[in-house]
């Protein structure tokens, strides 16, 4: 499955965003992206590439802590992309946001077999 993240931008802090996963084929047993597990992850310059939110197939939700309440990631399946909506964005959201498919129903991991390209989403103060 091909993924692509769109949506990022230049806010200023307390502002918002939504970044889109759209997802094109199927995986490699043939699962289509309704049946993935769909995180975003991003990575800010000279760090490592944290977890932020992800979705199983299934609905279920996990955020990291530092973007609950202001996070909130959705699917209504019928291969829609996925969405992450960022509210009270802040300076410290700023990083390259990659959002990630993978089979099965964990959702916290980095085991993630499909990746797509980054989008920069910068916050200013």
């Amino acid at each position: 499955v091909q993924l692509q993240a769109f949506g990022g931008g230049l806010v200023q802090a307390g502002g918002s965003l939504r970044l889109s996963c759209a997802a094109s084929g199927r995986t490699a047993t043939g699962r289509t992206f309704d049946d993935c597990t769909v995180g975003w992850f991003r990575q800010a310059p000279g760090k490592e590439r944290e977890f932020v939110a992800g979705i199983s197939w299934s609905g279920k939700v996990y955020y990291v802590d530092s973007v609950k309440d202001r996070f909130t990631i959705s699917r209504d399946n019928a291969q829609r992309p996925v969405l992450l909506q960022m509210n009270s964005l802040k300076p410290e959201d700023t990083a390259v946001y990659y959002c990630a498919a993978r089979e099965g129903a964990v959702v916290v991991t980095d085991r993630y077999d499909y990746w797509g390209q980054g989008t920069q989403v910068t916050v200013s103060s």
